[in-house]
Formats: C-alpha cells, structure tokens, sequence
C-alpha cells in the first residue's frame, strides 16, 4: 500500500529577516538557487520565492524574479512560486502623510510577471504588520484581492491564497472562488503565529483545527507556521490532512539559541513525514495533488 504523499514547501528568503539575524539567509539569485537545489535534493517539492536587491533589500522585480527562477530551474524542477508580497523594505515600501508606511501595491503586482512563474502568492487580507517601529499597511481589499486573481487566471497562474484569520477564509476566499477565478482545487496557506501582524493568530491545537474547518470543500491545504511554532504545526497539519512548510523565511532557527539553514529545516521536517508514516512528494507529484500543468 502507498504511503500518502506530502508536499513539503521550503521557503528560503522571505522579505523580512536579513543576514544579520541569521547570515545562512541565501539573499541573491545564485545563492537562492544553490540554497533550493540542496533543499530539493532533501525532499523539498515547491519553493516560496521572494526576490531581494544587491543589496539585500526586498524587490519584486520581474527582471530578479526572471533570474531566480532560471537558475533554479536549469537545476531542478521544483515547483516555482513566486511571492507578490514583497517585504518591508526597499522596492516595496512608501510613507504615507498618516504616519504609516504602505507596501506599494503597484509593486506587488510585479511579482506576477516574471519567467517560468508556476504560482504567486495571493495575501487575501488587509493588515498593518509591525517592524522596525513602522506600521506597515498591507492593503488587499475586495477589489484588489479579485483584481490579482483575475490577473493570475490570465497568465495561467494558480494562486496560493494566504490566509491569516477565520474572516479570511470564509469571506474573501469565498469570493474569490464563486466569481471564478480559481479552479475547483484552490491552494490554501495558513499562515499562524504571525505576531507581527494585526490580528495574527497564535498558534494552538484548537484555533488551527478551527481554522482548517472551515476551509472551502475540495480545497487542498498547507500551514506556514512562523517562529517556534513551526514545527509542532507541521505535524498538526500532517495529522489533518495538510501540506506543510518551513525555510528561514518563516524560522531563523534549528532550536533555541541555534541558528539553522534551510537545508536543515527540511531535512530534520521530511524525516519527520517519514516517521509519521507519509512520504514527500515529487514535484510531478505535487503539481498532480494541486492541479498543475505538468513540465515539459
């Protein structure tokens, strides 16, 4: 009998840390591209792909993006998903005359129009996250959240809908996916104990598996648990049926005090889907799970 199969996500960069917190962070194309090939190597299956300048600072430009996923895929074919996100600083940042700061949804746009983009992160909320002592306004209200969909479905790019909060996944995803612009296997990543950001969930037990409740029929889930959390809501996330994930972006460490890379993260997370009795999936496998076209 087949042993069920795991997408495990490894999400190497993000748009936040920087390497000061942690210098095995792989910032700039060639080491992100070396950093994914050793972590498929190690079982990893899709790559949540944030683009930064030379100097480190967060972009989504398209040009980045185009060479992040070429040297990835001349290595390996790894599930290419690129964030429309950004991050808090450079490109994607603005003060506005408030006091807030804003990431520019003009630039998050962006992230959709790079080479060889398979999937695109789709933030399907509006929050101020905090950093640096900046409030940061992530704006995705109702009109946009369906204008990047509608943008997505057009360049034949699935998106993966990130969640952050019940209302998340009962109203705008909802939305979304009764006006058509999904398939009838939405990709769904929840993403708990993000305490940087208004109205982030912390992770326990009983609030994931309410979240996962109420996860639109059909629908095919991964959790992105941030910080120490990470690795007891992968397992909680094996045990329901989910997907799971873990990379610098979302755990600067291996355990307390200990700094990690990437590679580590995955190894130490697909010997534990072994033990648990699942098996990482391909990347063939993993675009059948999720609805794909298939390379080649």
């Amino acid at each position: 009998m087949s042993k069920p199969k795991v997408i495990v996500t490894v999400a190497p960069t993000g748009g936040m840390a920087n390497k000061k917190m942690n210098p095995n962070l792989p910032t700039q194309p060639q080491e992100i591209a070396d950093d994914v090939y050793r972590c498929y190597n190690a079982g990893a299956s899709m790559v949540a792909v944030h683009a930064r300048r030379p100097d480190d600072q967060a972009t989504c430009d398209p040009a980045v993006y185009s060479q992040i996923n070429r040297l990835i895929r001349d290595k390996c074919d790894i599930i290419l998903n690129n964030s429309t996100g950004g991050g808090i600083d450079g490109d994607m940042v603005r003060e506005l005359p408030n006091g807030l700061w804003e990431i520019m949804w003009e630039e998050r746009l962006k992230g959709m129009m790079a080479d060889g983009v398979e999937m695109c992160t789709l933030d399907a909320q509006t929050v101020v996250a905090s950093f640096d002592q900046k409030e940061i306004l992530v704006a995705t209200p109702p009109s946009r959240i369906l204008q990047i969909a509608r943008m997505m479905k057009e360049r034949g790019i699935k998106p993966e809908w990130e969640v952050f909060s019940l209302h998340d996944i009962v109203q705008e995803v909802p939305r979304a996916l009764s006006a058509g612009l999904d398939d009838d296997r939405p990709f769904i990543n929840i993403v708990i104990n993000a305490r940087a950001f208004q109205g982030g969930l912390p992770y326990t037990p009983k609030l994931l598996h309410t979240l996962v409740d109420y996860l639109p029929q059909g629908c095919v889930f991964n959790v992105s648990a941030i910080g120490a959390a990470q690795l007891p809501a992968s397992m909680h996330s094996l045990l329901m049926g989910g997907h799971v994930r873990v990379g610098l972006e979302d755990n600067l460490y291996y355990e307390q005090g200990v700094l990690a890379t990437n590679v580590q993260l995955v190894e130490r997370l697909v010997r534990l889907v072994r033990e648990m009795g699942y098996e990482p999936a391909t990347p063939a496998e993993a675009r059948e799970i999720i609805g794909l076209r298939q390379l080649g």
